[in-house]
């Protein structure tokens, strides 16, 4: 049994063990994190908007309520962004997602609640669905009859209310969970605190920021309100036209004024790449990071070892005199560094907990789930046989020879 003796080795080499433990501690530690790091922000770039994210546009113009009436101005620039070729639908709205602005409203279920059931993305505009190329699960989309005007509701002592609502899958389930939320009362914008009836719910609409941690990010809900004079316009149009329609339509509104200046346009898709720009630079900063610390541990095992067994020649020579062969000495090695690695593990996999909480409590990271320590755990081992093998190699090929040279 070769357990004994690699033991009492170890017991004679402290410092060396204690050298490659820490390393293989240190590694386990940081590849974990850095690993789950990594998996959250490719999680949060990959999800899932609800909407038609290559077929729209997205425009935001100054200038817009330079007349005595703006909504008349938004509806004709609506006209006549609808006629360019190649729309499909067009809409005047608060914001789109990533777009710099965020609207949140608290949402209640009864009319006396003093704690609100929860926060929500609000969005504003006429034709929404449509343009934004939602998907509804259940009930209708706005009709005529449900739209309010956006400077009528606004102006002091309006009579106006909002009777009906879009909200998400997500929002519909956190509210009603096991019914349909169609019918259903919600209280959030009016005024007078009069319900929203739902008339509708949407597959998904992420929220427009990141307001409520990830497990609010489809919390968003759709309120009929025509003529938003917020100077931001979303299209809608097929991928192959997006270019051609984007420059139609920035040509089309400067025309509509002199004074009219295009703040910014983009496709949505380019709105979220630049929207996840930090997220996708750190991802790969962890990568780079992560690939240099695992090669700078196989290296420094690879040398630890390679000096351990230039320091062990006569011992290893003893060995081979006494019958021992090549592919035992190998294995000797292997599994020295084996034993070596899961110490090791041990204790990176209790330092990778702590590290997590530090970064919890400074950097707001979630809990580190418990699959990522496997992943880091075979990493290391893998990492260890692969630095220590040629090393052991090398022992193989010490001559029983060696072990009388110096008797």
């Amino acid at each position: 049994m070769e357990i004994y003796p690699i033991l009492a080795s170890l017991k004679r080499n402290k410092i060396q063990a204690l050298l490659i433990v820490l390393e293989i501690a240190l590694g386990c530690a940081i590849v974990s994190n850095a690993v789950f790091m990594i998996g959250q922000r490719m999680e949060r770039m990959n999800r899932p908007t609800g909407m038609a994210n290559e077929e729209i546009i997205r425009i935001n113009v100054g200038g817009l309520a330079e007349g005595s009436n703006p909504g008349s101005v938004v509806r004709q620039d609506l006209a006549n962004l609808r006629s360019i070729p190649g729309v499909k639908a067009a809409t005047s709205l608060n914001h789109v997602p990533m777009d710099g602005a965020s609207w949140d409203s608290s949402i209640n279920i009864s009319n006396d609640q003093t704690t609100p059931s929860l926060s929500a993305g609000v969005y504003l505009g006429e034709d929404i669905v449509n343009t934004l190329g939602l998907n509804i699960a259940e009930g209708r989309n706005f009709i005529a009859e449900d739209y309010v005007d956006w400077e009528g509701f606004n102006a002091q002592a309006t009579d106006l209310r909002i009777s009906s609502v879009i909200i998400t899958r997500e929002m519909a389930q956190r509210l009603f969970p096991g019914e349909s939320a169609i019918g259903k009362q919600i209280y959030s914008w009016n005024p007078d605190n009069s319900p929203h009836r739902v008339v509708g719910v949407v597959e998904r609409l992420i929220r427009p920021n990141d307001n409520g941690g990830s497990s609010a990010v489809g919390y968003s809900m759709l309120l009929p309100m025509k003529d938003v004079t917020m100077g931001r316009f979303a299209l809608r149009t097929d991928p192959g036209r997006r270019k051609e329609v984007e420059q139609a339509a920035i040509a089309l509104l400067e025309s509509a004024s002199s004074r009219r200046i295009i703040l910014q346009h983009a496709s949505f898709s380019d709105v979220m790449r630049d929207y996840y720009r930090k997220d996708r630079s750190m991802a790969w900063l962890l990568g780079v990071l992560m690939i240099l610390l695992l090669t700078v541990t196989s290296l420094g095992i690879f040398g630890l070892v390679s000096f351990w067994v230039s320091q062990r020649t006569k011992q290893i020579g003893i060995r081979r005199a006494l019958g021992a062969t090549r592919m035992q000495v190998l294995r000797y090695f292997q599994l020295e560094n084996f034993i070596l690695a899961t110490f090791g593990i041990v204790v990176g996999m209790i330092g990778a907990y702590g590290i997590n909480l530090l970064l919890m409590n400074h950097y707001e990271l979630e809990r580190l789930p418990m699959l990522y320590l496997p992943f880091g755990a075979i990493t290391l081992w893998i990492i260890g046989q692969l630095a220590v093998y040629s090393p052991a190699r090398r022992a193989t090929l010490v001559s029983p020879a060696v072990a009388t040279q110096s008797i």
